[in-house]
């Protein structure tokens, strides 16, 4: 159990028709931590991340954030969202907004920040992410994998308790996933709480605190990234890594 859990899965539980893709979770994410969720496709992890800020609702069991069940609708339910950012494989950038206007529009609308500090915070981000010089340009002048950085700017604007990461670079071309990865690494060294779903096994070993790796529905292992990688104590993980880390 982690000392100070920020996201907890208590027998959580859902299914799609016929098919029961999260079957009794029970998972929690202590306050700074970077879990990585790995698997093969279709074993529930992109399920997993959207339930935690109920873009998917689930049919029994709990999921709490900060100590709270999560809100079903209204203001409680975008206070959740504001709390829990997403980054996911689609962008969703506002396309006749500029870059700057996509990070600094929800710290107004939402958080009431001050349009200039919202700017100069805002400023700051895009320059960590590599991207100040484009600040005044649209989503469609950068590339995939500059969109997806000003994503990641965007969710870090909202200054969340947590952030969820859903497959970020799987919609990307090989040579931009490193810098979108790199752009992923510094907040989980600054202590963000988040919860990543990726196939990128390089990026779980060097950032995550723990990776948990799921299967059909249901968490398998969960374990520190070095000792998962090194020594996977079931079956199912180790067909996994030897398929996947061949190459």
């Amino acid at each position: 159990m982690a000392v100070d859990p920020l996201i907890e899965l208590r027998g959580v539980n859902k299914h799609y028709g016929q098919s029961h893709v999260l079957r009794g979770i029970t998972l929690t994410v202590g306050r700074g931590e970077a879990v990585v969720v790995v698997g093969p496709s279709g074993s529930g992890k992109s399920t997993l991340c959207r339930a935690v800020n109920r873009l998917e609702t689930i049919e029994s069991g709990r999921i709490l954030v900060d100590g709270r069940d999560l809100p079903e609708q209204g203001k409680a339910l975008a206070g959740l969202r504001a709390d829990v950012g997403m980054v996911s494989q689609s962008f969703n950038l506002f396309a006749h907004k500029t870059v700057l206007d996509n990070v600094s529009l929800a710290p107004v609308k939402v958080r009431r920040r001050r349009k200039g500090d919202a700017g100069r915070r805002s400023r700051e981000l895009l320059d960590r992410v590599g991207l100040a010089g484009r600040a005044e340009k649209y989503p469609a002048q950068l590339s995939g994998g500059q969109q997806q950085r000003v994503a990641i700017a965007r969710a870090l604007a909202m200054e969340p308790k947590a952030l969820l990461f859903d497959e970020p670079t799987s919609a990307l071309d090989p040579e931009m996933i490193n810098k979108v990865l790199e752009v992923m690494r510094q907040p989980a060294r600054d202590g963000m709480t988040m919860v990543v779903v990726t196939h990128e096994m390089g990026f779980a070993r060097s950032a995550a605190n723990r990776v948990v790796f799921m299967a059909d529905g249901r968490v398998i292992e969960d374990r520190a990234p070095e000792e998962f990688f090194t020594s996977p104590r079931s079956e199912r993980a180790g067909d996994f890594l030897s398929k996947i880390l061949k190459h």
